[in-house]
């Protein structure tokens, strides 16, 4: 199993196709995302196998649509209950379920994890010799552990026990998940970190967290096709679609088994996850919220990581797109043959989830095209007030004009300042994976601070003799500096 932390991972022949619309109050016809998405075209122009997807808006689903097959195999057709293996869309799960046990007054997310652990504790480090991490630093990445993701398991293998992956004794790893800074001052992104969790989860309660998360999520929600058990289980759900590899063959059983079940274990169809996002999304407006609270809404969904977090990071919830002025949570699955997101502002009820049963040269382009043309076609625009801006001083251009490391996303990547038509635009592999294209407006406020249109973070540059040596992101009450490797120009 493959799990990746960002969420826009720059990613046969269809036997049929089951489109359900689903009217809103606005009384909409939605039939035109039918045949602007081309989706059967795009699955026989990449050898993906199947596809689902989900746009809702104004919190209630207006589109429900499946392409493909649950296994080329068989050639059962997709339908809207059919269940995918969503990978790290797990965690926000994780990370909500846990909210919902403080809430209930069961465990303490401030107090440290290694209180709760009775299989295993925490290794001896440096890093934690006078800071134990908390269950809050595991969620959302700053707790300092190792361990990424994990490789798929199939029935008639032998499948680790949690202690084991841990102990590194899984295949990927061959030592003990170990700390790689002092938690709290740093950002990791860890599905080990998730395994700790779980353990802490199962050897509290005594239950596995998939029974945890039916009582406290799924079941109070009426995810009916939702489950964290695994396929080797009793219990686990009938129609399911299997995995593919990039040759459009269906790998092993086609059903991987994932013991780290908290990290990326979760099954569940684009309605179901759709039904959790617009839960959360009426939680946070504290109207029409049946199971999440007010409080836990935003809790889960708020910024608490910035520093090295992809442009920001909550609790399992991605905070790095600001699309169409929305403050968006959003999450990327991806293991091997199969993966999807989910993608929801923060008002207004909008957004949309695709699964996809394939490798990543299959899904990942289709999952583009898919994202790319719902923005744009949905037409969302939150009408935000004009911000206060000014004219950038010709001077100023002059200095900020060059090729940077990636300082909005700390990725690694090239990120580039150009002028066109007396303008400063900011050119990312990233920003222009939301849009298709790089015109995203760098706007000078009238306060000496700078915003990327389509961007969260606010800007500013701080210069050392006359060149830009360093920004400083902030969202929120978070702030986080990042030193400028500027590049020939």
């Amino acid at each position: 199993m493959k799990t990746t932390i960002y969420l826009l991972t720059l990613l046969v022949i269809i036997s049929g196709c089951q489109t359900t619309h689903i009217g809103s109050s606005k009384k909409r016809d939605y039939s035109f995302l039918t045949d602007s998405l081309k989706i059967e075209q795009q699955l026989e122009k990449y050898k993906l196998a199947g596809f689902s997807l989900v746009v809702f808006e104004n919190y209630n689903i207006v589109y429900s649509s499946q392409f493909g097959v649950k296994s080329i195999n068989s050639k059962e057709k997709i339908d809207e209950n059919t269940a995918f293996s969503t990978a790290s869309i797990a965690k926000p799960v994780t990370a909500l379920l846990c909210h919902i046990l403080e809430e209930k007054g069961l465990i303490n997310l401030d107090t440290p994890i290694d209180n709760y652990l009775k299989r295993w504790h925490l290794p001896k480090s440096r890093f934690t010799e006078n800071n134990s991490p908390t269950w809050r630093q595991f969620l959302n990445h700053t707790a300092g552990t190792s361990q990424s993701g994990f490789e798929d398991h199939y029935e008639g293998e032998t499948i680790p026990t949690i202690k084991q992956s841990l102990l590194g004794q899984i295949p990927r790893y061959n030592k003990e998940i170990e700390f790689l800074f002092t938690p709290g001052t740093d950002w990791n992104y860890s599905g080990g970190g998730y395994v700790i969790i779980q353990m802490a989860l199962e050897d509290t309660f005594e239950k596995p967290v998939a029974e945890l998360a039916q009582t406290y999520i799924f079941s109070p929600l009426g995810l009916k096709n939702t489950t964290m058990i695994q396929p080797d289980e009793n219990g686990f759900l009938k129609n399911v679609a299997m995995v593919h590899d990039k040759d459009g063959k269906v790998i092993k059983t086609g059903l991987p088994i994932t013991p780290q079940v908290a990290a990326s274990g979760l099954w569940s169809t684009p309605g179901d996850l759709a039904k959790l996002a617009i839960e959360i999304q009426n939680a946070l407006r504290n109207k029409n919220n049946k199971v999440i609270s007010h409080s836990i809404a935003k809790k889960v969904t708020e910024v608490t990581a910035l520093k090295n977090a992809v442009g920001g990071w909550g609790y399992g919830w991605q905070k790095s797109g600001g699309y169409n002025n929305y403050d968006w949570f959003m999450c990327n699955g991806s293991n091997t043959g199969v993966g999807g997101s989910v993608f929801a502002t923060m008002t207004d009820g909008n957004g949309f989830v695709f699964l996809a049963n394939g490798e990543k040269p299959n899904r990942i382009p289709v999952m583009n095209h898919t994202q790319r043309k719902i923005l744009t076609l949905m037409d969302w625009n939150n009408k935000t007030p004009d911000e206060a801006t000014q004219e950038i001083p010709l001077s100023l251009k002059e200095k900020l004009i060059g090729t940077y490391d990636d300082f909005l996303y700390q990725q690694g990547m090239e990120t580039k300042i150009v002028e066109r038509n007396n303008r400063l635009y900011v050119e990312s592999a990233i920003l222009e994976h939301f849009k298709g294209k790089n015109d995203n407006e760098l706007l000078y406020l009238k306060n000496g601070l700078f915003k990327i249109v389509d961007y969260p973070n606010v800007l500013k540059f701080e210069f050392n003799n006359g060149k830009p040596h360093s920004v400083i992101l902030t969202r929120n009450n978070l702030n986080a500096k990042v030193e400028l490797d500027a590049k020939v120009k």
